[in-house]
């Protein structure tokens, strides 16, 4: 089942769902029993449903229009809200932009009027950008979206979501344009998307990043996947930060760094142990045993059927001799 379908699921529960309120949401005027703060969330909780069910129209309406409901907008009236543009692989843009050049543009962009003669870009952000820099377009192909601000995000950020192979740090930051815009929490995000809570909340481990790491890996995103944030995150909390910088530099930045590698150069050193040394002593044409040492250990390992016992005697014999060597300094 795909996003956008899970969210349709979803929606319905947000409203008898609503957040645990936090200790520091105790303030003057505000419900103190359960039941008022139930009653009171009611409203607030209703609206964001509204919003929420009303951009979900407007995008299956958005997703499904042709170019023949569009209509030719010029580029220089659109503007981009920072945050909204997905981040494109170097093969991705190639791609894109050679698709753009050869192609007439099926899936037109979605734009909302600022009454100023402006335009504000929804989704389609990186085709404006391809058609004015590289193809050197004056117009694109759009389709206006009429709604309320709180439409606008989650049409915006939903945009991104539903694209394929979208980047974890990528969906990480339309995450936080959500949370940082609307108010909404973790468990909210974790409903309207339909993904499981834990994939949630690997994806937003990347804010435990050290913001030195974020912005490496902004301009790179899909060199960093949500599994291997998590583990940098847990480093850098245990005090790693310096190495998970240049860790995750090294990684973005290599051509053949792994992420497997890169989180070996940002966990503490373990020292190797060496290779054993190890004598053999025989008795006579038969071999007696072995001695080896390791690590400041000292083995002895005999063989054939008695060899138990000769371990066992030969380990009193030297407690017997280290004493006496003791005794006699």
């Amino acid at each position: 089942m795909s996003i956008k379908d899970r969210l349709a699921a979803k929606a319905a529960s947000i409203g008898t769902s609503p957040r645990v309120q936090k200790a520091d949401d105790d303030l003057p005027g505000r419900p103190k029993t359960a039941p008022g703060q139930l009653m009171a969330s009611f409203p607030l909780l209703a609206e964001k449903e509204r919003e929420l069910q009303s951009a979900m129209r407007r995008i299956e309406e958005l997703e499904t229009a042709g170019v023949g409901s569009s209509q030719e907008i010029a580029i220089e009236t659109l503007v981009e809200v920072p945050g909204r543009r997905r981040v494109l692989s170097d093969e991705e843009y190639k791609e894109l932009r050679a698709n753009l050049e050869n192609n007439p543009l099926v899936h037109p962009i979605v734009y909302r009027p600022l009454g100023d003669g402006r335009n504000e870009i929804i989704s389609g952000n990186n085709r404006v950008a391809i058609y004015r820099d590289d193809l050197n377009r004056s117009t694109i192909r759009g389709v206006a979206f009429a709604g309320t601000d709180a439409e606008v995000e989650l049409g915006a950020a939903f945009s991104n979501l539903l694209a394929p192979a979208l980047p974890d740090f990528e969906k990480y930051r339309q995450f936080k344009r959500i949370q940082q815009n609307l108010g909404l929490s973790q468990a909210d995000i974790t409903r309207m998307s339909g993904l499981a809570q834990s994939h949630v909340a690997r994806i937003l481990s990347f804010e435990n990043l050290p913001d030195a790491a974020k912005e490496v890996v902004a301009s790179k995103p899909h060199k960093l996947g949500g599994t291997a944030a998590a583990r940098f995150a847990s480093l850098a909390q245990q005090g790693r930060v310096e190495e998970v910088i240049k860790a995750i530099s090294a990684l973005v930045n290599s051509v053949d760094m792994t992420q497997e590698r890169a989180l070996a150069l940002a966990s503490p050193s373990r020292p190797k142990a060496g290779r054993p040394s190890v004598v053999t002593i025989n008795a006579g044409k038969r071999k007696l045993c072995d001695v080896s040492v390791r690590s400041g250990v000292v083995g002895l390992r005999f063989s054939g059927k008695d060899g138990e016992a000769m371990a066992e005697e030969w380990a009193e014999r030297i407690a017997k001799f280290i004493r006496a060597e003791i005794d006699g300094k």
